[in-house]
């Protein structure tokens, strides 16, 4: 099946982010709890009848070749199936890069939506799990959309019923936190167990918190990358100065979101934010798993394989 799809490839936050200690693999046992937000990536996939993929971007200081998570999505979905057809892509970035928003594994995950879809490919929804989880962490959540539990590295999924509609800002300030460096900074070696069990005991939340407070929200990421980049904390302050119910990292770093009651208070916030050189701001809102799938167009009905509460 030839033809093409533009996609939207939204970002995430992280209600929860807890980091229980790392593994005998190497990668870190975590506890999270995930939720798609409406700011977004656009993605146009074009069938080919030649084999190769051909992967274009509008932000040319991103890799179009390997090195991007998009072009390795599209070379192990048509490993996986022996997909003889190739693809063009075109990747249009608004999602910032270093901001823990999940740009990257966003972006892979619509790609393997997108030419599941152009390429008529019938992978369970388990096995399209499976081959997103091989490409990255994150990027099984981006299967499922909404709010959703994850474990284990982050790529063991549990749809939870979608938190309530909130209003966001997210800012970037002129800062970059790569994962690896977060993780390195955090120490959870010192949390391993010889056998790769986590050691500390923590809460299974089955929902997001109902009310949004500084206490509700957790990111373990957040007190050893304040202290790194200054910036950072300076972009949350800045936040809960301008009305923010609460305000969190992102990820890893090195955005920051505030939650907001309601749009106005949300235009209030971007009206009284005092940016500092380098910093982007994008007013968002939580997308529910309805939502997403939806957005999805033609290619949503895949997601209806693995997305069930």
């Amino acid at each position: 099946m030839l033809g093409s799809i533009t996609l939207p490839a939204f970002a995430k936050i992280n209600w929860t982010l807890r980091v229980l200690g790392k593994r005998g693999d190497g990668y870190h046992e975590i506890d999270t709890v995930f939720q798609t937000v409406s700011l977004h990536d656009s993605i146009t996939f074009e069938g080919t009848q030649d084999p190769q993929i051909v992967l274009s971007c509008d932000d040319r200081s991103l890799p179009s070749d390997e090195r991007n998570l998009v072009w390795r999505a599209a070379s192990a979905l048509k490993v996986r199936c022996s997909i003889q057809q190739g693809a063009r892509i075109r990747l249009e970035k608004r999602i910032p890069v270093h901001a823990g928003l999940g740009g990257g594994s966003s972006d892979a995950a619509a790609t393997l939506l997108g030419l599941a879809f152009l390429w008529n490919v019938t992978l369970t929804g388990a096995e399209l799990l499976k081959l997103a989880a091989g490409v990255g962490a994150d990027v099984s959540f981006f299967l499922c959309g909404g709010t959703a539990r994850g474990s284990g590295k982050g790529s063991d999924i549990t749809p939870l019923p979608d938190a309530t509609d909130k209003f966001l800002v997210v800012v970037k300030p002129n800062a970059n936190i790569s994962t690896s460096k977060a993780y390195e900074v955090l120490n959870a070696a010192a949390l391993t167990t010889f056998d790769a069990k986590t050691i500390l005991s923590t809460s299974q939340r089955s929902s997001v918190p109902d009310i949004f407070s500084s206490a509700a929200l957790l990111n373990d990421f957040e007190a050893v990358v304040l202290q790194l980049e200054p910036e950072i904390e300076r972009a949350k302050v800045a936040l809960l100065g301008a009305g923010a119910q609460a305000a969190l990292l992102a990820g890893s770093g090195a955005a920051v979101f505030g939650v907001f009651d309601n749009k106005d208070a949300q235009e209030r916030a971007i009206q009284s934010i005092e940016l500092e050189t380098g910093w982007r701001v994008f007013p968002c809102s939580t997308v529910g798993r309805n939502h997403y799938r939806s957005a999805m167009g033609a290619a949503g009905e895949i997601l209806t394989r693995f997305t069930r509460p």
